[in-house]
C-alpha cells in the first residue's frame, strides 16, 4: 500500500515499474475470481482449486494461497502482471 494525498493505493513493482494493483491478497477469493476470471486459471496452474472450494466465499486470496504453503505475494503479482498486459 502506498499513501498519496490522504488515500491508500495498492501498487505492485513489476520489473522496476510501479503499476496499480487490481488484485490484492486481502480480496475475497470468490469476489476476486468473479471480477477477474483469469485468477482461477492462475490458481489452477499452482494446483489450487480454490474456486470449487466452499471456503472460497469466506477466505481471502492471501489466506487461501498461504494455507497451501505458497507465497501469496508471488501469485498475486503474477495475476496483476497478466491483468496489466491484457489492458495494454
Amino acid at each position: 500500500l502506498t499513501f498519496i494525498s490522504n488515500i491508500w493505493y495498492n501498487y505492485s513493482e513489476i520489473g522496476g515499474v510501479f503499476i496499480m494493483a487490481k488484485v490484492t491478497k486481502e480480496m475475497n477469493i470468490m469476489e476476486a475470481v468473479e471480477k477477474y476470471p483469469i485468477i482461477a486459471q492462475v490458481l489452477m496452474r499452482y494446483g489450487l482449486g480454490c474456486v470449487g472450494c466452499i471456503i472460497s466465499t469466506a477466505e481471502t486470496l492471501g489466506e487461501g494461497i498461504a494455507a497451501h504453503g505458497l507465497n501469496p505475494d508471488i501469485i498475486i503479482e503474477e495475476v496483476n502482471m497478466i491483468l496489466d498486459k491484457q489492458e495494454a
